[in-house]
């Protein structure tokens, strides 16, 4: 079954008379529990298709269905309601509240589910603890290490259960430690049966999927399958 599907998708940015087609018929089939890699450089597309996968932004053309639904043509509430309860999302720059503790910052989530604050709290303590920061969940970000924050980020985007992670450059400002902490992370969610969309331009960091897409100009030009044998040390 396919949690994703993306048939003929389009995405063009108009300024006045000018156009940037950013996306060129995309045609993506992703299983329910796989671990896919997006590679590509700067200004590829990338960006855009996990915006669109994300339901941040929507098709100008073709069709996305998300676990069977098609969310073209949902209304700005409806999407709202998707990317909390059925995608987390993992960004380089973190977006952590700095006058906020780390527990905090990972409700936040609950909070537009208008879950109640006890269960907040209990169940942003668990994710935490889940990520290895059980000693750090009074923390603001600005007394975390840089992985430590990432880790935080990730803490977040797991507190709704999401079926679908998506996380955008997630090691891009980290230090080599901290990418493989953050690298395993993604493994271990992957191994609970979570699928992961991992957007990225470093090959060894698009090593980690087991089927990695290379786009260019808008275009998928490379779809690779192949298996990933590793073991995960935390």
């Amino acid at each position: 079954m396919s949690t994703i599907e993306l048939d003929g998708v389009r995405k063009t940015y108009r300024s006045g008379s000018i156009e940037f087609e950013a996306l060129c018929g995309i045609d993506i089939h992703i299983g329910t529990g796989e671990y896919v890699a997006v590679l590509g450089p700067s200004g590829s597309g990338k960006s855009t298709l996990m915006n669109v996968l994300g339901c941040l932004d929507v098709p100008t053309e073709g069709t996305y269905l998300l676990a069977g639904e098609d969310v073209s043509g949902m209304s700005e509430a409806q999407l709202a309601e998707v990317r909390n309860r059925r995608i987390g999302f993992v960004f380089q720059q973190f977006n952590l509240l700095a006058t906020l503790p780390a527990w905090r910052n990972v409700e936040l989530p609950l909070v537009y589910a208008g879950i109640g604050r006890a269960e907040r709290r209990e169940r942003a303590h668990a994710a935490l603890t889940r990520v290895g920061l059980a000693d750090r969940t009074e923390n603001r970000p600005g007394e975390l290490s840089g992985g430590q924050q990432q880790r935080v980020a990730v803490a977040r985007a797991l507190v709704t259960e999401p079926a679908i992670i998506l996380a955008d450059e997630p090691t891009g400002n980290l230090d080599t430690a901290s990418t493989a902490d953050v690298l395993d992370l993604l493994d271990e969610l992957h191994a609970s049966g979570r699928t992961i969309v991992l957007i990225t331009h470093e090959h060894d960091v698009a090593a980690r999927a087991g089927r990695r897409l290379v786009i260019s100009d808008g275009r998928i030009t490379s779809d690779e399958r192949r298996e990933v044998v590793r073991e995960v040390v935390r």
